[in-house]
């Protein structure tokens, strides 16, 4: 039974989110936060509690071993965008817009081979 974690609101945008995603996609947990604890990015600190997250809720609810848990899926979906305005000349403004994400985890114990 797969079990999931999701982390809303998270102040990076998606682009870059999904750049440290597509590196842990399909890897064993333990793994996955090996990777991410190597990188340098601020978004993998992100993910890596995310990956954490799922893999207890798999171990307290649903009674299984976290050295057997892989990810089954990951991704990062675009959230809500906070628009601010800077001020230019001549009266003028800019807008900035601010992007944000959720990711999402899902992990499952690996088959026997």
């Amino acid at each position: 039974m797969a079990v999931r974690a999701v982390a809303k609101n998270i102040g990076i945008s998606s682009k870059k989110m999904r750049r440290v995603v597509d590196l842990v996609r399909g890897q064993k947990v333990d793994q996955a936060l090996d990777t991410l604890h190597f990188l340098i990015s601020p978004a993998a600190k992100e993910v890596a509690k995310v990956v954490k997250s799922a893999a207890n809720n798999a171990e307290n609810n649903s009674m299984m071993s976290q050295r057997d848990l892989k990810i089954v899926s990951i991704h990062a979906d675009e959230g809500a965008s906070l628009r601010r305005f800077r001020p230019r000349s001549r009266g003028r403004a800019s807008r900035i817009i601010k992007r944000s994400c959720h990711v999402t985890v899902v992990v499952d114990e690996e088959e026997a081979r």
